[in-house]
C-alpha cells in the first residue's frame, strides 16, 4: 500500500480486530483478485447486507490494497470514529460545492497512491425481493470518467446469511461461507469524450451495473430477472416492495 505511516498503522489496528471476526464468521472463497489494477482504482460491488463493507474491505485489505469508503460527512466529526476515518483517508460526502470539491481531492489522493475507493452504485441496501443489484447511482460512472479511473467490478454472495437485510440477528451456525468475484475492469472506453450529462452518465451506470449483476449470477448460478429494481418506480413507502409473484429470496 502506497499509504502515509500514520494510515498504514492505523489500518493495521483495525485489521487486528477485523480480520479474526471475519475468519470467524464466515469462511471465504475468492476469486479473480488478480484482476486488480496495479493502481488506484474504484470497485464497485453489490449491497445486500449491512456488513457488506466487512466482506470487500477484508478481500482487498488482503491483497494488500488499502480500502476507502465514502462516508457521511456527519460521521467524521463523531468523537473516536471521526480520527479514524481521517487517518485512514475514508472520504467524506457532503452536499455543498466546497464539500464536493473537497471529497473529490481525497478522492483522487487515494487513487495516486494506489488505493481502491468502495463505491455501492446502488447507494443503499438492494430493495430487490431476491437481492439482484437494483438501478444505481450516477457518482461512481462520474468519478470514474472524470478522473479516468479504472472501475472493477466486485459481486459477493453469502454474507447475508450472516445478516440478512434488514435483520438485527447475526446467524452464526452454522458456519457461513462468504464467496466474492473481482471481474474485469469495466469497458468505458464508449463515453471516452463525451460531455458528462445525464444521459452519458446514466448510461455508463447501466453499464458498470450489468457487469456487476453478471457476476453475481455466476456466483447464484441463476438468471438475474430480465428487468433491474428501480426503488423509484417499484418500492413502496416501506421500501421494501416486491416484484409482483416473486418470492422472498434469501433473506
Amino acid at each position: 500500500m502506497k499509504e502515509s505511516a500514520k494510515s498504514r498503522a492505523t489500518f493495521v489496528f483495525i485489521a487486528t480486530v477485523v480480520r479474526p471476526l471475519m475468519n470467524l464468521l464466515m469462511s471465504k472463497e475468492w476469486s479473480g483478485t488478480e484482476k486488480l489494477p496495479p493502481g488506484g482504482f474504484i470497485a464497485a460491488p453489490n449491497h445486500c447486507t449491512e456488513i457488506d463493507p466487512l466482506v470487500v474491505g477484508h478481500l482487498l485489505y488482503n491483497q494488500k490494497r488499502a480500502p476507502h469508503f465514502l462516508a457521511k460527512a456527519s460521521l467524521f466529526k463523531v468523537p473516536g470514529l471521526g480520527p479514524l476515518l481521517r487517518a485512514t483517508k475514508q472520504i467524506p460526502v457532503e452536499r455543498s460545492t466546497a464539500g464536493a470539491n473537497r471529497s473529490l481531492q481525497v478522492a483522487q489522493e487515494v487513487v495516486a497512491e494506489g488505493g481502491a475507493i468502495i463505491i455501492y452504485p446502488e447507494g443503499t441496501l438492494t430493495r430487490d425481493p431476491d437481492l439482484w443489484p437494483m438501478k444505481g447511482h450516477t457518482g461512481a460512472a462520474r468519478l470514474a470518467l472524470e478522473g479516468g479511473i479504472p472501475v472493477v467490478p466486485i459481486a459477493h454472495w453469502g454474507a447475508h446469511e450472516v445478516l440478512p437485510r434488514y435483520g438485527r440477528k447475526v446467524h452464526l451456525f452454522p458456519r457461513k461461507k462468504s464467496r466474492v468475484v473481482v471481474g474485469d475492469p469495466v469497458d468505458l472506453s464508449a463515453f471516452a469524450g463525451k460531455p458528462l450529462d445525464k444521459s452519458t452518465l446514466i448510461a455508463a451506470t447501466a453499464v458498470i451495473m450489468d457487469a456487476i449483476t453478471e457476476l453475481l449470477a455466476g456466483l447464484r448460478n441463476e438468471e438475474p430477472p430480465a428487468e433491474r429494481w428501480d426503488p423509484f418506480r417499484q418500492q413502496g413507502t416501506s421500501g421494501r416492495a416486491e416484484r409482483p409473484g416473486a418470492g422472498t429470496g434469501a433473506q
